[in-house]
């Protein structure tokens, strides 16, 4: 598979939109990510689909449950051909624990990548759920907390790139969503940089969504960015 950069959002509600999509980009240009919205419309089935165009899939779900569950969702997961997937860092040791040792014991195991703070909060949020001072210490703490229970990396603001790349040992690999080319909306994300940035920042995979989803050519709009990202 290509060494590549850019998971491509599949935002979409259905299958044949997803698909439609899929048919104008290119395996050797990005991987896709597969959200709740779309897995729980179209299922494995779709996922699966993915993986034989020779596509990378991120499985973005999230997994948060007593360490059983969740180890058996991600061995079911794993069956399906994906390249990485992801659990929630607040489901605590024991469960990350749990679904690393279970990856482990996969054939060709996917990445496993813990999800820190969600890039559409900030700290105001955090206080209405209990959690006190900044974002990023909140971050670094679920970072280092999956980095100990044998975890690939995790999910994390570009911002707090730099600051996970300083203060945990390598390797540790680092998923960015909430990234945005200049002249891009924001939409619902708070904590943002471009797609330079973001690397040059220490990011090792790019999440972008609607940028090129949406874009009138988004072969285009998905080569532009790759080209950006040629030169750093």
């Amino acid at each position: 598979m290509p060494d590549i950069k850019i998971f491509t959002a599949l935002d979409f509600a259905d299958a044949n939109s997803a698909l439609d999509f899929v048919a104008k980009v290119s395996p050797d240009e990005c991987g896709l990510k597969v959200g709740k919205e779309l897995f729980t419309a179209a299922g494995p089935a779709l996922v699966e689909k993915l993986v034989d165009k020779g596509f990378k899939v991120f499985l973005d779900l999230k997994f948060h449950d007593i360490p059983v569950t969740v180890a058996k969702a991600l061995t079911a997961a794993a069956s399906l051909g994906v390249y990485m997937f992801n659990v929630h860092c607040l489901g605590g040791r024991e469960m990350l624990e749990s679904a690393a040792e279970a990856v482990a014991k996969v054939h060709n195991s996917p990445l496993l990548i813990g999800v820190t703070i969600l890039t559409s909060m900030d700290e105001t949020q955090l206080r209405d759920i209990g959690v006190a001072g900044p974002v990023e210490d909140a971050v670094l703490r679920l970072a280092r907390l999956a980095k100990m229970s044998g975890l690939d990396g995790v999910v994390c603001s570009a911002r707090e790139a730099t600051m996970l790349s300083a203060n945990i040992t390598a390797p540790f690999l680092k998923v960015t969503p909430g990234i945005r080319p200049l002249g891009t909306a924001l939409g619902d994300q708070k904590r943002v940089l471009t797609p330079q940035q973001a690397v040059q920042a220490g990011a090792d995979y790019l999440v972008i969504g609607r940028p090129i989803t949406k874009a009138p050519d988004p072969l285009q709009a998905l080569r532009d960015i790759n080209a950006q990202l040629a030169v750093l």
